[in-house]
């Protein structure tokens, strides 16, 4: 038997009518608030984004916008992998994070076979330049900032000498990087990051659009439409340097 409930009149109405009323009303909804992300059939292009703080190896406050490294690296390993996905695109809003992360995600990028472009909209920031420098082409918005600052530690630091040599040749790793896979020189590089004055009590630069450019940091300012267009021609290079059928003609 069905249970029921008296209303105002002392009738008795039963509980299913009321749950078949409330399933016909969810039905009748055209949209639930999701956001529909469009699809991309057919496009041998893969979009990898990164946004917010780069999380390392501690856990950040669940308030926190993050890119956690260990889901970037399982998807850049099966871009790798995947025959139907020729190119990579790297979108970036970050304001950097763990270094190790990042220098781990900024390898990885670095070692791909297949071609890659960056675009780095609104700020990549401190461990965001080698990511930024990592792929085969980079592009960064004309109001998109990158900060250039030393090495920092965060929580309990031990005051000894070793961890002063441990920050410095951290330090030289993300200095050889950004120096092998960009164009700016390694006594420009260091000048920024030791500036006095363009940063508020720190040092640094804050360097934005064209002077990244300038510098030899960024390959080119551009937005999305530009960086989509670079993508496509390095990967009709590609195409191209390719032998058919895996066969390839010796003179």
């Amino acid at each position: 038997m069905n249970r029921t409930t008296n209303n105002f009149n002392g009738e008795q109405e039963p509980k299913r009518e009321e749950n078949n009323e409330q399933s016909s009303l969810v039905n009748k909804l055209q949209a639930l608030g999701q956001t529909n992300v469009p699809q991309m059939e057919g496009s041998s292009i893969h979009c990898l984004t990164i946004v917010g703080q780069i999380e390392g190896h501690v856990q950040l406050p669940p308030n926190n916008k993050t890119t956690k490294y260990e889901h970037l690296i399982p998807q850049l390993v099966a871009i790798e992998q995947n025959p139907k996905i020729e190119g990579l695109l790297i979108i970036l809003n970050t304001v950097g994070g763990d270094v190790e992360a990042g220098l781990a995600i900024s390898e990885m990028i670095a070692s791909l076979s297949k071609p890659s472009v960056s675009l780095v909209l609104g700020g990549g920031h401190s461990i965001g330049v080698p990511i930024a420098v990592s792929a085969d082409y980079s592009f960064i918005a004309e109001t998109a900032t990158m900060t250039i600052h030393p090495v920092r530690l965060t929580g309990l630091v031990i005051g000894v000498p070793q961890t002063f040599e441990y920050m410095d040749k951290m330090q030289d790793r993300v200095i050889n990087f950004v120096t092998s896979h960009s164009d700016i020189t390694e006594e420009k590089f260091k000048e920024l990051m030791f500036s006095k004055g363009n940063l508020t009590r720190d040092i640094g630069t804050n360097v934005i659009g064209k002077d990244a450019v300038s510098d030899g940091l960024i390959n080119e300012v551009g937005g999305v439409g530009q960086a989509i267009s670079k993508l496509n021609e390095l990967m009709e290079q590609n195409r191209k340097s390719k032998p058919e059928n895996g066969l390839e003609v010796i003179q």
